[in-house]
This record gives C-alpha cells, sequence and structure tokens, in this order.
C-alpha cells in the first residue's frame, strides 16, 4: 500500500457539459479513512455536483471508495459532504445559483502542500446541444491543425 505523491482527481465532464464562469478553491470536511482512501486516488467526482442548505454548501454524489485496511470505522462512501470557505465566497455563490440559475460542479481533488484534501468547484453554466457539438468541432479543428503543423516542421 503505498500513498501516491501528486493526487490530481479530475471531472473531464464538466468542462464538456458546462460553461465555466468562475472558479474556487474550497476544503473538505472529512473523516479519518476517507482522507486515506483519497490519498490513494480511490475517489471520483464525475457525478458530483454541490447544493446550499442552511447557508452551507454541499458536495454531492462524489464517490470515495472505502478504506482497505480499516475495520468497522469505515466511512459511507457516497455521502454528502461539506465545504469550507470564507462567507463572502458563500453568499456570492447562494446568490448566482439561486437568482440566475447557475450550478456549481466539482473540477478537481487534489491535495495541497500541507497535505489538506481540497476540491475545486467552479460555478457553471450548462450548455446547449448546439455548444457541444461546437466544442467538439474546434477540438477537432486544433488537433488537425497541430498535425498539420507538425508535418511541416
Amino acid at each position: 500500500m503505498e500513498f501516491k505523491k501528486n493526487i490530481q482527481i479530475k471531472n473531464r465532464k464538466a468542462r464538456f457539459e458546462y460553461e465555466i464562469l468562475d472558479k474556487y478553491i474550497a476544503g473538505i470536511v472529512l473523516v479519518g479513512t476517507e482522507i486515506k482512501a483519497i490519498r490513494l486516488g480511490k475517489a471520483s467526482i464525475a457525478e458530483g455536483f454541490c447544493e446550499f442548505k442552511n447557508g452551507e454548501l454541499w458536495v454531492v454524489n462524489m464517490t470515495i471508495q472505502e478504506y482497505s485496511h480499516a475495520s468497522y470505522f469505515n466511512h459511507n462512501p457516497k455521502q454528502v459532504r461539506k465545504l469550507l470557505l470564507n462567507k463572502r465566497e458563500l453568499k456570492k455563490l447562494e446568490k448566482e445559483v439561486t437568482s440566475s440559475g447557475n450550478t456549481i460542479v466539482p473540477l478537481l481533488l487534489f491535495i495541497d502542500d500541507n497535505g489538506r484534501a481540497k476540491l475545486q468547484i467552479a460555478l457553471a453554466k450548462g450548455k446547449k446541444l448546439h455548444d457541444k457539438r461546437d466544442t467538439i468541432k474546434d477540438r477537432d479543428n486544433k488537433r488537425r491543425l497541430d498535425s498539420i503543423k507538425k508535418a511541416y516542421r
């Protein structure tokens, strides 16, 4: 059992499904076995989203698999986890979500230099089908241009 040095768990689907408006770094309230599982890279934020309850921000559907060396003190993999932000940031996010219909999605789960788990979240707006097609078309055009440039070097 070897802890990884550089943990970065990404939500690749978020950038395709949503238009990113603003980014924030939030701390996460975890129990003992959850941080150990994250350090092993046993987490997923692909289906996760954030919501407000009683003025606090919570991340829902973030999966942290059970820690293999724990006994009956293990955690629930799909439990709701509290995010830690400044009051000013929380009020701004809550106003944006309630007034304009935006959503908050997790982008990146990582371990900082002090060994704490952090979650990069983004205020996002859902893309329409034609926006997703434009994204795919732009990505394909960029790939073709890069291959043409490489051929003429």
